[in-house]
């Protein structure tokens, strides 16, 4: 992050406040019917359709060894565009909580610290601080690329230009 500003969608994994560039989200969701893909690893363990479209529903918890806690009325699906193999895909990401769009300064945000981390590092790309509390930027293209290895997140459809 530079001397920008960024517009980022807020939202909740286990109590702890994420943000997401807003450019990148397509469509926030109410929770829709899924479909578990036998054999998948729960990051990916399941696809929705989205407007006609079969596409993966990735659970961030896992990348973050959080737990999965029960389903409730504020769960929703934050539908992004992201590029997959250098191909923009749409992805479902599951969240516990969507709050809003909000402006993120650079002035405002900080490097990961090296250690001290409960999460591995380089699966955030930026730390925000926000009044006394603290919004992560998770770095998706590191999370894709590395839990890929052992969770494919393909694209059965990407996105229509």
């Amino acid at each position: 992050m530079t001397h920008e500003t960024i517009e980022a969608l807020t939202f909740d994994l286990q109590g702890e406040t994420f943000a997401l560039e807003a450019g990148y989200v397509r469509e926030v969701l109410d929770l829709l019917p899924e479909t578990p893909v036998p054999g998948a690893p729960p990051f990916v363990g399941a696809v929705i359709n989205f407007r006609g479209r079969v596409i993966p529903l990735v659970d961030l918890r896992m990348a973050f060894g959080m737990t999965v806690g029960e389903t409730t009325i504020d769960n929703r699906i934050v539908v992004i565009e992201h590029p997959l193999d250098g191909e923009p895909t749409l992805i479902g990401l599951r969240a516990d909580k969507v709050h809003e769009v909000t402006s993120i300064t650079a002035d405002t945000t900080e490097e990961v610290p090296r250690v001290g981390m409960r999460w591995r590092a380089d699966f955030i790309r930026r730390l925000v601080r926000r009044n006394s509390d603290v919004i992560v930027l998770p770095d998706l293209d590191q999370i894709f690329a590395t839990r890929g290895q052992s969770a494919p997140v393909t694209a059965l459809h990407t996105a229509q230009r």
